[in-house]
C-alpha cells in the first residue's frame, strides 16, 4: 500500500494505491471512510489492477478549502493528476455512499468507465430527504438549521417510529450519526460537498442498454438501509448486462470475510 497527497486549487486531495496491475481500478468509500477501506482488494486483486482510492472532501486526511461542492469533472481531473491511467478508459468499484457516486461517474463519462462493480450501494433509489436537503435552496437551509439545532427532528422521528410510520433501524442509524454536534456538522459538511453526485436511473438504464457497460452489484441480504430490492429494480430490463448478488451479511460488505464474493464479481 501507498498513501501520497495532490494540490488541487485551494484543497490537498489524499489517496491510497494498491497493487500493480496494468489497468486501473478507481474505488469510492462509503460515508464517514476513507479510502484504506480497499486494501481488503490487494492481494486479491492487485496483480490484475493498480487501485486508487482517494479520500472525498470532509473525509480521511482530505483538507478541503474550495467551495462547498465537488463536481464529477473536478472527480476525473484529480484522478488524472495523481495517475496517467485515468487518461485512459478504467473500472470502477463503489461502496455505500461511494456507490452513488460511481452511478453517476457512469452516468457522467460511459465511455471512460470499462466496468462498474456496486458494493451495498447508496444511489439505486430516489431518497426524497437527501435530494430535499441537498438539491433545494430551503431544504439545504433547514439542513443546515437542524444540524445546529437537532431537537425538533429527534422529536418527530421518535413519534414517527412509535405510530409505526418510520423505520426503527434507519431511525438508530440517524441516531448514530446525529447524536454528536460534530458528526452533524461533518454530515452538513460531506452532503452539502457531494451534491452533484445525485445519479439519474432512468437515463443510467438507457446508457447502460446502449453501451452494453458491465454492472455487478453485491447486497447484504440483512442490511436495513440499503435494500436488495432496488437492485432487482434496476436490473428490469437490462438483465443482459446487470447482474445483482445478495449474500448472508449486512450493510458492512468490506471485510475480509466477504472478499471471495467481491472477487469473484471480476471473475464472473
Amino acid at each position: 500500500m501507498q498513501q501520497g497527497f495532490v494540490l488541487y486549487k485551494n484543497s490537498t486531495i489524499h489517496y491510497y494505491s494498491f497493487g500493480s496491475g496494468s489497468e486501473l481500478l478507481v474505488a469510492f468509500h462509503g460515508y464517514g471512510e476513507d479510502g484504506s477501506s480497499f486494501k481488503i482488494l490487494e492481494i486479491e486483486l492487485g496483480k490484475k489492477f493498480t487501485i486508487i482510492a482517494i479520500d472525498f472532501p470532509f473525509h480521511g486526511k482530505t483538507s478541503w478549502d474550495n467551495k462547498l461542492i465537488f463536481t464529477e469533472n473536478e472527480l476525473l481531473q484529480v484522478l488524472q493528476i495523481i495517475t496517467p491511467f485515468a487518461l485512459q478508459p478504467f473500472h470502477l468499484i463503489g461502496y455505500s455512499m461511494g456507490g452513488r457516486v460511481a452511478l453517476y461517474m457512469l452516468q457522467q463519462f460511459s465511455n471512460q468507465i470499462k466496468s462498474l462493480v456496486l458494493i451495498a450501494p447508496d444511489g439505486l433509489h430516489h431518497n426524497i430527504w437527501h435530494k430535499f436537503s441537498t438539491q433545494t435552496a430551503v431544504g439545504n437551509k433547514l439542513f443546515y438549521f437542524t444540524m445546529h439545532y437537532p431537537k425538533w427532528l429527534f422529536i418527530l422521528m421518535k413519534m414517527a417510529v412509535t405510530l409505526g410510520l418510520f423505520n426503527k433501524s434507519v431511525y438508530n442509524f440517524v441516531q448514530y450519526y446525529l447524536k454528536e454536534k460534530q458528526s452533524r456538522l461533518q454530515l452538513y459538511n460531506r452532503w452539502t460537498a457531494m451534491r452533484k453526485f445525485n445519479p439519474n436511473l432512468s437515463v443510467l438504464k438507457t446508457i447502460i442498454s446502449n453501451k452494453h457497460s458491465s454492472v455487478k452489484i453485491l447486497f447484504g441480504k440483512y442490511d436495513k438501509i440499503i435494500l436488495t430490492k432496488n437492485g432487482l429494480n434496476f436490473k428490469k430490463g437490462n438483465e443482459a448486462f446487470v447482474t445483482v448478488k445478495e449474500i448472508e451479511a449486512g450493510h458492512q460488505l468490506l471485510k475480509e470475510k466477504h472478499i471471495a464474493e467481491i472477487t469473484a464479481l471480476y471473475n464472473a
